[in-house]
């Protein structure tokens, strides 16, 4: 069987063509891989379980046919749909998933993340992270009332896409050493990751070990997955 990997969709109403080939996409899938793993940024947004987008409510139908037809989905937060919590999951039967986690990914010790903890260069995106992974900043701001959740999700994505054309490419990339500290400390031998929008594969030489980063891309033009099984490791791009 088949593992996929994907990462970084931020589906959004405004783009339904990305929403429909993510759609059809499933359905592609469904039953014919054993499991897929989408490892951060789902949505563009996602201001609580409460309050589920209109347009996000096809894509909540399919993962869950696709889970029920044989394929295991886990999902893992990224930086835009933190929120995502238990009744999503409920939902969707998807299996909400650490960031970090450590799995056997067909006898090759792997670590998963969404990667944004990765980019340490960045100190002023680093402290916001933690004040927003904080679970009692969640819980303030899962109590505000939906509109104005809304009103903060799009300030925020603003604030963001200014403070992103002001900052220096490298300091948005992640941090080398922090990505070999994880793989050792984790005793991983390949670490697969979104948010950087920069897929490829790096060989990592350390103390006489090779080991491996795998970056995933983004589906802004296309999409793209990461395919794996117990002979083959490849990225494909996949345009709708």
């Amino acid at each position: 069987m088949t593992t996929l990997f994907i990462s970084d969709l931020h589906l959004h109403p405004s783009r339904p063509h990305i929403i429909h080939g993510f759609l059809d996409y499933l359905q592609s899938i469904q039953g014919q891989v054993e499991s897929l793993y989408i490892l951060g940024d789902l949505f563009e947004a996602w201001v609580g379980d409460d309050h589920p987008e209109p347009a996000f409510l096809p894509v909540k139908k399919a993962l869950k046919v696709c889970q029920d037809r044989g394929t295991l989905i886990f999902l893992m937060h990224g930086n835009r749909d933190f929120l995502i919590g238990e009744t999503f999951a409920a939902e969707t039967g998807c299996r909400l998933l650490q960031d970090p986690a450590r799995i056997d990914l067909y006898q090759i010790p792997t670590l998963l993340m969404h990667g944004d903890s990765l980019c340490t260069d960045d100190i002023e995106y680093q402290q916001l992270r933690l004040r927003l992974r904080d679970p009692a900043w969640q819980r303030q701001a899962l109590a505000l009332p939906a509109e104005e959740r809304l009103q903060l999700a799009h300030e925020a994505r603003d604030l963001s896409e200014l403070s992103l054309r002001d900052k220096d490419e490298t300091i948005m990339d992640v941090n080398q050493g922090e990505v070999l500290r994880r793989l050792l400390d984790s005793g991983a031998e390949r670490l697969i990751h979104g948010h950087t929008h920069r897929p490829g594969r790096h060989i990592i030489e350390h103390d006489g070990k090779t080991l491996e980063r795998i970056t995933l891309g983004d589906w802004h033009q296309q999409g793209s997955v990461l395919e794996v099984d117990i002979e083959c490791c490849e990225l494909h791009s996949l345009c709708f």
